[in-house]
């Protein structure tokens, strides 16, 4: 029983630091209907530029604030002066540009912090642990639990409620109907990738102190974020909360009972939803 509920927690934490990357890769897609495989690079950005911030003003959470703002930034730069030169053209060309960035990034990463590992500490309200029966669990685990539903609930009530989150999704649902109405569509799409980025870093930035920092680290990120974005849905909100969940809860219980074959079980997910919902658990029909 205790270990049952260990790896639920791991998997929980793990499903949704998943989600807050995957929820960026999801919107930019559902809204620009770009596929960006530098939004890995984006996470990693996040967590060096926490780190940075920490070496300048020793607080965690300040760095959680300017790092992922600084990638926003950035993200803007990108969209404005590179992604819009190839909207409405064959995928080929975004796959291509956004893999570029990637390697740009990952380069201009190794060069400015060096290619070994960084560490950071959590914050001191969180390097404790709690206890759970005769073990302990880390409490900046716990709070990434929660951080998951916090800036999904935050993110969906923006895109219900919200004035401006309406107009992204009519936007979305017809650009030329929104261009019609005086919408300024080059400017919002601007503003939904530079969201998308902000997603990313802030969970680099949350994952900084939950693992090591390397200029890897983006890799592994993006494999299993398009994994959680295609299992639920392209585009589709709930099924990158839905896909992110069951995908951390079965590396985490794989671990446990599949061995060195956990290490395929993200795939077989993907193949089983592909084979059972073409177009993802909650993914519109054609």
């Amino acid at each position: 029983m205790e270990a049952l509920i260990v790896n639920l927690l791991n998997g929980l934490s793990w499903g949704m630091l998943l989600f807050l990357i995957s929820v960026g890769l999801t919107t930019v897609f559902g809204v620009l209907g770009v596929l960006n495989f530098a939004h890995g690079s984006f996470f990693m950005l996040g967590a060096y530029l926490c780190m940075q911030v920490m070496h300048i003003v020793p607080s965690f959470w300040i760095g959680l604030l300017v790092g992922p703002l600084a990638v926003a930034l950035l993200g803007l730069v990108v969209e404005k002066w590179l992604l819009r030169q190839v909207y409405g053209r064959d995928v080929a060309f975004q796959l291509l540009l956004t893999f570029a960035i990637l390697l740009f990034l990952d380069d201009g990463v190794r060069i400015v912090w060096g290619p070994g590992y960084h560490v950071v500490e959590a914050p001191a309200l969180l390097a404790g642990v709690f206890p759970l029966f005769s073990h302990s669990y880390p409490v900046y685990r716990l709070f990434l639990v929660a951080m998951g539903p916090l800036v999904g609930m935050a993110l969906w009530s923006f895109f219900r409620f919200t004035r401006w989150g309406k107009i992204v999704r009519a936007a979305a649902a017809d650009r030329e109907m929104a261009e019609g109405i005086g919408i300024r569509v080059p400017l919002l799409f601007t503003a939904v990738f530079a969201l998308g980025t902000w997603l990313a870093a802030l969970g680099g930035a949350l994952a900084a102190p939950h693992q090591s920092l390397a200029p890897s680290m983006g890799d592994r990120i993006i494999i299993e974020s398009f994994i959680v974005v295609v299992t639920g849905g392209m585009g589709s909100f709930p099924g990158a909360f839905v896909g992110a969940l069951v995908l951390g809860l079965l590396e985490s219980f794989g671990t446990v009972f599949a061995g060195r074959a956990q290490m395929a079980l993200p795939y077989i997910l993907l193949a089983v939803v592909l084979l059972v919902r073409p177009r993802g658990l909650f993914g519109d029909r054609a």
